[in-house]
């Protein structure tokens, strides 16, 4: 191509290209063409236009000769395109759903790209496009337990009514133990964080023992009273009730909600709470901790503290542990529960009738 083109344009065209370019209401695309041929009227390179405007040499050259072929008016329309690939038929979409929700073949667990594609007769981008536009991911699974306890719904309606409602002159603690918590360092140093590149960290480590974190969480304030242990038996259990009877000011009830492990039922325990007549034990239903608050701390501490980090010694796990519930007791945030029972009910009805 030309590296130098003078186009010749007549003093009305002119005009029509002077308004095309300076009227805002018209398409960005029309006012630019414009500008490149009235750029084209001198004599300068073609790579100088390009740079004045901004824009690419086989842009001016297109435009350069759409205007002398065709004048202003070819400057206003775009040339047809060749068609593209014909959409995807309807039953092809269909079949394709319908596979995907389906188990799929030779005893595979889940269907996989590139195995529908092979399974439809289409490309595996077309595969990724309907499963997109259909909102389909078949490589992920989400694990549920459903409680099956007899007692569901009155335990979940006494828990739920704790958290929404809590009695007057009553705290309402949630208690739980986190046990095998494990003192592991790393075998190596871990590289640190960079610009590019994520920290590392051995896959492999030394077990320097493991602890038990016995936890009471306050509904109310959101603060947690907390103690690490050796081992989370019936005996240790009763030495944690009793450090928080001593926290828990006189006068007050004691509202705890506790899972249903077997030290918590032990007769020893039971013996406990009948010389304490301020308790009262409200269990959660079976596979339900999810309704037991402090179980949100745990995560959290699991997350933060313990599950990268490197500890050299159990003790050094137990001193972490402690400085974390300092940090988070020196913040604390009420729990807040905003199902209502009712609701959470009629959430488990409805995919009781989904699944069926």
């Amino acid at each position: 191509m030309a590296q130098t083109v003078c186009v010749i344009v007549s003093p009305p065209d002119r005009a029509r290209l002077d308004a095309i370019a300076s009227d805002r209401n018209r398409p960005q695309k029309h006012a630019e063409r414009a500008r490149v041929v009235l750029a084209s009227m001198g004599r300068d390179p073609v790579q100088l236009v390009a740079t004045q405007l901004g824009v690419s040499r086989p842009m001016i050259w297109r435009w350069q000769q759409r205007f002398a072929e065709a004048g202003v008016d070819g400057l206003l329309r775009d040339k047809t395109r060749k068609p593209g690939k014909p959409p995807i038929a309807a039953e092809t979409v269909a079949r394709v759903v319908a596979l995907t929700c389906a188990d799929p073949p030779h005893q595979a667990t889940h269907w996989t790209g590139r195995a529908m594609a092979a399974a439809v007769g289409i490309s595996l981008s077309s595969v990724q496009r309907i499963w997109a536009a259909h909102k389909l991911q078949p490589h992920r699974v989400r694990s549920f337990k459903r409680s099956r306890d007899p007692a569901f719904a009155a335990k979940l309606v006494d828990i739920v009514g704790l958290y929404l409602d809590p009695p007057a002159h009553a705290v309402v603690l949630s208690i739980d133990e986190k046990s095998q918590i494990q003192a592991l360092d790393r075998t190596q140093p871990g590289l640190p964080l960079k610009p590019g590149r994520c920290g590392t960290m051995t896959h492999d480590y030394k077990r320097h023992g493991t602890t038990t974190l016995f936890a009471a969480l306050n509904v109310l304030d959101g603060r947690v009273i907390g103690r690490c242990m050796q081992q989370h038996r019936h005996e240790e259990f009763i030495r944690f009730l009793n450090e928080v009877e001593r926290a828990v000011p006189v006068g007050k009830m004691i509202e705890a909600v506790v899972d249903n492990y077997a030290t918590h039922k032990h007769p020893k325990v039971k013996a406990w709470l009948e010389r304490h007549p301020r308790w009262r034990f409200h269990f959660t239903p079976t596979s339900g901790s999810w309704l037991n608050a402090v179980e949100n701390f745990f995560s959290v501490l699991t997350r933060k503290r313990i599950r990268r980090g490197s500890f050299h010694s159990l003790v050094d796990l137990q001193s972490v542990i402690k400085r974390y519930l300092a940090e988070h007791n020196a913040k604390p945030k009420p729990f807040v529960w905003k199902a209502s029972a009712a609701s959470i009910l009629a959430k488990l009805d409805r995919l009781s009738v989904s699944s069926e």
